[in-house]
């Protein structure tokens, strides 16, 4: 009875860890989402002209890679643009 009880206990830990792996991808998976649309404005507004805001947004975005995400910064092109 004990032994079906901590396999039983098993499962649903199994179970649980499987559902938060699975939510944490889903994280990951928006976090990256995020970015590619972080990298998208910071082109559309480079490409506009809007150097300022473009290079804003790059500051922003490498902040967002270093500090939360614990990434090694990633460059783009509007990183060096001078106004």
């Amino acid at each position: 009875m004990a032994s079906q009880t901590r396999a039983s206990e098993r499962s649903r830990m199994n179970e649980e860890m499987r559902e938060l792996s699975d939510e944490l991808d889903r994280y990951k998976q928006a976090s990256e989402d995020a970015l590619q649309q972080l990298d998208w404005c910071i082109g559309y507004f480079h490409g506009c002209g809007k150097k300022g805001i473009a290079k804003s947004l790059s500051q922003n975005r490498s902040y967002i890679r270093k500090s939360l995400m614990n990434r090694s910064d990633q460059p783009v092109p509007t990183q060096t643009t001078e106004e």
